[in-house]
């Protein structure tokens, strides 16, 4: 049976503590709007890197770590447009909805969600839409949306938990 390293005999200095709270962050910052999980995750791999002494994790993992922050990074970024273009909304609407959901962060998660989605229906419809394909923009712009945010928790948790590991063996 594998036994866990002692607490006392565990190597924990400042940085490693700085690296695993922006590690955490990187997930909360998943499902919290405005902040930015995946740099968050990012910047928690590096500060532990560079804290072992560019030692930890080894290339191989420390590489692989980044890609996956990295691909969370870019999730965060471009979830909206990417739906919203793959459900059909020209590229004026998505540049549009992308700013009223911004300003929509004003009341929370649910004024940016519904603020994006609001304005891709409402302009495809402006547009010459017909209601079913104005809706069907907004639905995808939607669940796109929805479904960025649990796979940045799943990519960040990812991170984190490798990190966990790296830190333990």
């Amino acid at each position: 049976m594998m036994q866990l390293p002692a607490l006392a005999a565990l190597p924990v200095d400042l940085f490693v503590i700085l690296a695993f709270a922006l590690l955490v962050g990187g997930v909360v910052g998943s499902v919290t709007p405005l902040v930015p999980g995946g740099i968050l995750s990012l910047a928690g791999v590096v500060v532990y890197w560079w804290a072992s002494g560019f030692a930890e994790p080894n290339v191989f993992v420390l590489s692989g770590l980044l890609f996956v922050a990295l691909i969370a990074v870019a999730t965060d970024w471009l979830a909206g447009a990417v739906s919203a273009k793959a459900g059909g909304a020209s590229t004026r609407t998505t540049v549009i909805a992308t700013v009223v959901g911004l300003v929509g962060l004003v009341w929370g998660p649910l004024g940016f969600l519904l603020g994006t989605a609001g304005t891709v229906f409402v302009l495809e419809l402006a547009d010459g839409g017909e209601i079913e394909e104005s809706a069907r923009a907004a639905g995808v712009t939607l669940l796109g949306m929805l479904t960025s945010s649990v796979l940045q928790i799943l990519l960040t948790a990812g991170v984190l938990v490798a990190m966990v590991g790296v830190f333990l063996l």
